[in-house]
């Protein structure tokens, strides 16, 4: 190995590690933990947590921040749909905004922003890749990553791995077109490779899940989460969406791989070395584009590499992340749509369960058992922490043809609760759950002080619960609904927590 490669081997096993003086990356690491290694706030003084400084969007229809702000160097970088913004972590004073003037898209949300040296990575919702100068938010080339026209739109954070390669996924409004991933060059912006979620051609490796070639190649399965990645093993973990047609599901019997699935792929080729299928031939939109939290522990009584994913069905696993072997499959919330897991560890859908002419009562919802909002993983305290919904709904089809187009059906609402599930890796059962009384989900971050951190449902509070047992510690008001996952690093010898809640970033600081 030569000396430019042992460079990048070291700074990419460093990027594993939390940071404290900044949250360099979406998850704040490649690992998709969410956690950091600070502990001047703790579960005894988090209760005197005060706020530092508040920033309302200053475009005009810029919408809800729904990514995680990234901080480098003091500096917080922010984005919604078209629009980027540079942050004195400090004072909240505007420092730049990039805003590009778009063909179109949906504009349901933007996760966030990836950052490489002194060039910063975001896409917009038509399709474009952007690389801007961090230092002034110029922009330095874009790039198509998708066709607008195919109503593809782009919404996920860019991941940079290695130092070489800028990993985009795409998303979509539900229609027959493939779900991909692709590397670009982050100098230039040339696209290096993809990789198709759905086969594309006789022969390629799960055709046979699909009953045709057309069938297949028109498969779905969206990427609109930031994947992860372990630099030892040299794999990105890829979870991937729903099958289509989407809850009608007659002209696609079979497993209908690769989409609902975890999958790991060498970042240098884009080949696939495993899968994992956590949710087989998917009939209720449950994608699984849930993180897939990457950690190092013991599992019974052996150091393990491990990834455990809460998929939106309500199933909770953890793998090898060397090999994907199952190791821990379980419910965390109570499902009533399988009968039981295979010898692989993969769920066994029940047919009763799927949608019917008639109606059939199932939990989770079409919402999910949880959905977006990034989860946690704590190695103090060895729990997985999730935002969940116990969520029953009734499920139709209304197109009951051999052929179904589009949705063909859907589900009619009906009880549900919000709640933070925290799940025992090793074990897969819930140790304790913190129940909110208003609906919605929020991003969670974990800390080595014992705290976890937590938007309450639909009460427009932050919220501060003692991670090893879930009691509440404190609470404050930020006008409306968390609306992603709040991070914390260190400046100045202080500690931050900061939080993005409709337009608004607020800052909370730990004095001394």
């Amino acid at each position: 190995m030569n000396k430019l490669a042992l460079i990048l081997v070291a700074l990419a096993l460093q990027a594993q590690e939390p940071r404290i003086d900044g949250w360099p990356t979406y998850n704040g690491d490649y690992t998709g933990r969410r956690y950091s290694t600070l502990t001047k706030i703790n579960a005894d003084n988090v209760k005197h947590l005060g706020l530092a400084w508040s920033y309302r969007l200053s475009a005009q229809g810029a919408g809800s921040i729904k990514a995680t702000p990234v901080v480098i160097n003091g500096v917080a970088y922010i984005s919604t749909p078209d629009h980027v913004w540079a942050i004195d972590a400090r004072t909240g004073r505007e420092i730049w905004h990039f805003e590009w003037k778009g063909k179109g898209g949906n504009h349901i949300g933007n996760r966030g922003v990836g950052v490489l040296g002194d060039a910063l990575f975001v896409v917009t919702p038509d399709c474009t890749l952007h690389s801007l100068n961090i230092k002034d938010g110029k922009e330095r080339w874009n790039k198509e990553i998708c066709d607008l026209d195919q109503y593809y739109y782009a919404s996920a954070a860019p991941v940079i791995v290695g130092g070489k390669h800028v990993i985009v996924g795409v998303s979509g409004d539900d229609l027959d077109i493939p779900g991909y991933v692709q590397s670009h060059d982050p100098q230039t912006g040339e696209m290096q490779w993809r990789w198709y979620v759905v086969p594309q051609k006789k022969g390629d490796p799960g055709m046979d899940s699909w009953p045709n070639e057309d069938m297949a190649r028109h498969g779905g399965g969206m990427t609109w989460q930031p994947p992860t990645w372990d630099p030892e093993l040299n794999l990105i973990y890829v979870t991937t969406g729903n099958p289509q047609p989407v809850v009608a599901y007659k002209n696609r019997p079979g497993a209908n791989l690769f989409t609902a699935s975890i999958v790991a792929l060498n970042p240098e080729d884009g080949k696939m070395k495993w899968y994992f299928q956590s949710s087989p031939h998917d009939t209720h939109d449950w994608d699984a584009t849930q993180t897939p939290v990457l950690f190092d522990a013991e599992f019974n009584g052996q150091p393990r590499k491990l990834l455990a994913q809460a998929s939106r069905n309500g199933k909770f696993f953890v793998l090898d992340r060397a090999d994907g072997k199952a190791l821990v499959s379980s419910d965390y919330v109570v499902t009533n749509w399988a009968k039981g897991f295979d010898e692989k560890g993969q769920p066994i859908p029940d047919p009763k369960k799927d949608p019917q002419i008639d109606g059939s009562l199932v939990t989770p919802n079409q919402g999910g058992a949880t959905n977006w909002p990034p989860p946690s993983f704590s190695p103090r305290t060895g729990l997985f922490y999730v935002s969940a919904a116990q969520a029953y709904s009734v499920w139709y089809i209304y197109d009951p043809g051999d052929n179904p187009q589009g949705w063909g059906g859907t589900d009619r609402g009906g009880w549900s609760q919000n709640m933070i599930q925290a799940i025992d890796y090793k074990t897969g059962k819930v140790k304790w759950t913190h129940k909110w009384e208003g609906g919605g989900m929020s991003g969670l971050l974990s800390t080595a002080g014992n705290v976890l951190f937590s938007g309450d449902g639909s009460s427009a509070n932050l919220v501060a619960l003692n991670a090893t047992t879930g009691e509440p510690l404190w609470h404050a008001g930020v006008r409306t609904s968390v609306s992603n996952g709040p991070i914390t690093f260190e400046m100045d010898g202080l500690q931050y927590v900061m939080v993005g809640a409709g337009d608004t970033l607020w800052s909370f600081v730990m004095h001394e």
